[in-house]
């Protein structure tokens, strides 16, 4: 047995992290220490000491445990590693799963090219971003890349004598494999693009402008109404930016709105002097706790190698670990991040106007919270009541399912939801590695063997088990999971989600038995959701694979059709959709080709479609 007070004499003199456990070994709360002898030992001193939200917390400690580091800086990564792992009861935590877009421009190439991304990486690329706007970014993108021909494929190295693509034949790429354009040529194309980027716009435009004059005088009307709608884009993009700053920097301001029902935190994002939009982010955190405390708490969970700090944080108060977190988030960055109290000129009047819409917003936030955490209270209360477990709104759900086509191209899906709201971020997708053919049972068996062995080895991915696993199917789909369960030795509840004649939820298999749904509405609706959730999963990444290998060798698999004849197809049709669907007729009159092959043509493709 444990024993606090022999285990606290041991306590080292050095910095680390420390980690208390209730009686059931579950990690309840994680902090740092410039001396771990000096700061454990507070807990456990008299309690008329200790704040209400210590005092809870000590009362459930069975035990602790330490890691002991070099320096306080390594004490802050590992603890702010070890509470997005282990999310303990008594820490300020983020609980929102955002992750924001990016445009990347892979300057590391020798034609670059622009892409959205949601990882910000150390490989020479230049980043924009984050947006919260998806669909500016996708429009930005496929304005660049329309307006300056710019590459689209991935392909860095062409043998002699490769054939160009699709889009070298419509004139959306200047054929850099056939070497239509110097590095140089293209690099002058790409600034331009960046130039964009950075909030330079008056280039484009009169570019753009003189290409719809020059269309027009020559005739080319429908070419000018397309420069014409390039035109119209890059104004309504820019308009979805307010300029604030004279400077061109990039920061964020970051401020906390306390309401009745939680804690919220709102990042406002100024990119290229530009007010580029705001997010909010609910915070599990105690009434007793500082606002100060729950930002630096925030900020060390928020920001991350996915998403980079700005060059400046805007703050309403001091925080008491500024110094430390500006040398973290510095090293995080790869350049300086300065934390920012502005007290007058434009960033104080930012500041200030942010400070009011959060006044505003929070009426909104309140009553969001307020329905979250009723649902939440609701789904947690019916499903403890369906499956006999204590109730707990943080359940973790994972459900699975499979999807294939007559045994080709197998694949599993894994979806997560936590608290009534599915966590994206935790999502995993398997393409089936042992199982030959259409086996569904097979192919799940292989599918929980593999997340479930990972999480057992201490896969970060992977680390979080499950409190619940739900099956798409019935009961020899739960029979199949619980074999791998005990060949694991573990003990978690499944059920199978079982669906009616109309392929809608129906009820759950549990325990050999299927039970109804409907007469539990709140049930019935969250199971319904899930199962529809991890089907669309599964769907989406099956037909995803094999949509790309259709694209990419199906017409290179018919007898007669060679290099010349596949563009040709492409040329005249524009997809494998489109070539699909045309008559033995319309394809025969294709340059080069006959009535045999085009016979072959339209059987092999509508002999391969995926349903």
């Amino acid at each position: 047995m444990f024993d606090i007070r022999e285990n606290l004499k041991r306590l080292p003199d050095k910095p680390g992290v420390y980690l208390h456990k209730d009686k059931s070994g579950k990690v309840i709360y994680v902090g740092k220490a410039v001396s771990l002898k000096n700061r454990v030992r507070q807990y456990f001193q008299t309690p008329k000491r200790q704040d209400a939200k210590v005092r809870a917390m000590v009362s459930h400690i069975e035990e602790f445990e330490y890691i002991i580091t070099d320096t306080e800086m390594e004490a802050l990564i590992l603890e702010n590693n070890l509470i997005k792992k282990y999310m303990p009861q008594y820490n300020v935590l983020l609980r929102d799963d955002k992750t924001y877009p990016y445009i990347k421009v892979t300057m590391g190439e020798v034609y670059p090219r622009i892409l959205k991304t949601r990882r910000v990486l150390s490989d020479g690329s230049k980043y924009f971003g984050p947006y919260t706007d998806v669909g500016a970014v996708n429009q930005m993108i496929d304005l660049l890349n329309d307006v300056f021909i710019l590459k689209r494929c991935s392909a860095q190295n062409f043998a002699n004598g490769f054939q160009p693509c699709l889009n070298y034949h419509i004139h959306r790429c200047r054929g850099i494999c056939t070497g239509g354009i110097s590095s140089e040529e293209y690099r002058k194309e790409i600034q331009k693009a960046i130039d964009y980027l950075n909030g330079k716009n008056k280039g484009l435009m009169e570019e753009l402008e003189r290409r719809m004059t020059e269309a027009s005088a020559n005739l080319q009307f429908e070419q000018a109404a397309q420069y014409r709608d390039q035109i119209a884009a890059v104004k309504a993009v820019s308009e979805k930016q307010k300029v604030v700053l004279s400077t061109t920097g990039d920061l964020d301001v970051v401020l906390l709105s306390r309401g009745q029902v939680g804690v919220h935190v709102i990042v406002f994002f100024v990119r290229q002097g530009k007010h580029s939009g705001r997010e909010t982010y609910h915070l599990q955190a105690m009434p007793e706790e500082s606002n100060a405390e729950v930002i630096t708490a925030f900020l060390k969970q928020y920001y991350s190698p996915s998403v980079m700090a700005p060059k400046e944080i805007l703050l309403e108060e001091e925080l008491p670990e500024a110094d430390l977190l500006e040398k973290w988030l510095s090293d995080l960055r790869g350049s300086n991040v300065k934390l920012t109290i502005p007290q007058k000129g434009e960033k104080k009047a930012f500041l200030d106007l942010s400070k009011r819409d959060v006044i505003e917003l929070s009426k909104g936030l309140d009553e969001r919270a307020r329905n979250q955490q009723e649902k939440a209270s609701a789904i947690s209360e019916a499903l403890s009541s369906f499956f006999g477990f204590q109730a707990d709104n943080r359940w973790r759900i994972e459900a699975y399912d499979i999807s294939n086509t007559n045994g080709i191209d197998s694949v599993g899906a894994m979806v997560v939801f936590e608290n009534g709201k599915p966590v994206r971020k935790d999502y995993r997708r398997f393409k089936i590695r042992t199982i030959e053919g259409p086996n569904d049972y097979g192919s799940l068996q292989e599918v929980l063997y593999r997340r479930l062995k990972r999480g057992l080895k201490g896969d970060p991915s992977f680390s979080k088990m499950p409190d619940l696993l739900l099956m798409d199917g019935g009961k020899n789909q739960v029979a199949v999971v619980e074999q791998v369960l005990s060949a694991l030795n573990l003990s978690i509840p499944v059920a199978g989600m079982v669906k009616d004649d109309h392929h809608r939820t129906r009820g759950l298999v549990y325990q050999q038995e299927e039970l109804e749904l409907r007469s539990n509405p709140v049930l019935f609706k969250y199971i319904a959701s899930i199962q529809e959730e991890v089907h669309r999963f599964a769907i989406d990444y099956h037909r995803g694979l094999r949509s790309k290998k259709l694209r990419k060798s199906i017409l290179d698999e018919i007898d007669g059709v060679g290099e010349k004849r596949k563009m040709a197809l492409l040329s005249a049709f524009g997809s494998i959709d489109a070539i699909r669907q045309a008559s033995t007729e319309e394809l025969s009159k294709i340059s080069g080709m006959n009535r045999s092959v085009a016979e072959k043509i339209h059987q092999h493709l509508n002999n391969s479609i995926v349903k």
